[in-house]
């Protein structure tokens, strides 16, 4: 195993190290993508094939110094049809991971998940956000902020075993998961504690392999020793969790957005589960978050 990556400048060194990869980028014309682009290549990270209208791409490229040498343009000016296109090079082996440019997630994921074309391999898809914040001594994954709306709790499991693969790649031998929840005792009126304490037990008997794993516990329970210590929690993930499993796509994404906007984290993002990483990411977010998600998913390439 890889050493343990701690922060986002050991998983640009890592990815740096790994080689230079190709990217394929679905409906590529985006000031804030080719950005990233640009970056990934400044780098070493990869090159990239650009699905999308090519009179745009051109022109944008131009306007942010975006030297088009080492990148292929594949003219699909139709978003729904780039994304098709960007599936079918990852899946021809043309690229090694896929990156949503400026179209819907929906349309990106129908492509991903096409029974005939897409890059399905029997497992759940889910997404994981690693985020650097400041006052904590690691990486934090988050799952699931962007896919899975409401997981029961074999969706749940999936989504532990996912994450924890991702943890795996990064050098994180057995990474301390949290299932959290609003409180840390079960409540029968609060499901979220039930499956969290369900979950637990399954990583007791084995059926989540990997990780420590344990819950319910609130979000100050999970990454604040002082606050476990207060509330008499112990145990070993307690105040130190790698993993954060969220209850539901609120709870995850409202968590997400406030560490990036008020606390000013970093953050990187990508859908695993496919045959290639997935880099998916808001088109809000800035172009130094999708040049750590390309790392991220250059980190997780088979």
């Amino acid at each position: 195993m890889s050493p343990r990556l701690r922060n986002f400048d050991d998983l640009l060194r890592a990815a740096q190290a790994a080689g230079p990869k190709v990217l394929a980028v679905a409906a590529a014309a985006d000031a804030d993508i080719l950005e990233a682009v640009k970056l990934a290549e400044a780098q070493g990270l990869c090159r990239s094939l650009l699905v999308g209208d090519e009179k745009a791409i051109r022109r944008i490229a131009g306007e942010i110094g975006l030297e088009l040498k080492a990148h292929r343009i594949v003219h699909e000016p139709d978003p729904v049809a780039a994304a098709r296109e960007a599936v079918s090079l990852v899946r021809q082996g043309e690229a090694q991971l896929l990156m949503k440019g400026f179209l819907q997630t929906s349309d990106l994921l129908r492509a991903v998940l096409d029974k005939e074309a897409g890059l399905r391999t029997g497992k759940s898809l889910s997404h994981v956000m690693v985020i650097e914040t400041a006052g904590y001594d690691r990486l934090l994954f988050l799952t699931d902020v962007a896919f899975n709306v409401a997981p029961d709790l074999a969706r749940k499991a999936e989504l532990l075993r996912n994450v924890i693969e991702v943890c795996h790649r990064l050098g994180i031998e057995q990474p301390k998961a949290a299932v959290l929840a609003a409180v840390e005792t079960v409540n029968a009126d609060m499901p979220a504690t039930i499956d969290a304490a369900m979950l637990a037990k399954m990583a007791d008997r084995g059926q989540i392999k990997g990780a420590l794993v344990d819950g319910p516990l609130a979000l100050d329970n999970a990454i604040s020793q002082e606050a476990a210590r207060h509330k008499g929690i112990g145990g070993p993930v307690a105040g130190q969790a790698d993993i954060l499993l969220l209850p539901d796509i609120e709870a995850g994404n409202m968590l997400y957005k406030g560490m990036v906007y008020f606390a000013q984290s970093r953050a990187a993002g990508v859908v695993v589960g496919a045959k290639a990483p997935v880099i998916l990411l808001s088109r809000a977010d800035r172009p130094e978050s999708k040049l750590l998600s390309i790392a991220l998913g250059l980190q997780l390439i088979d």
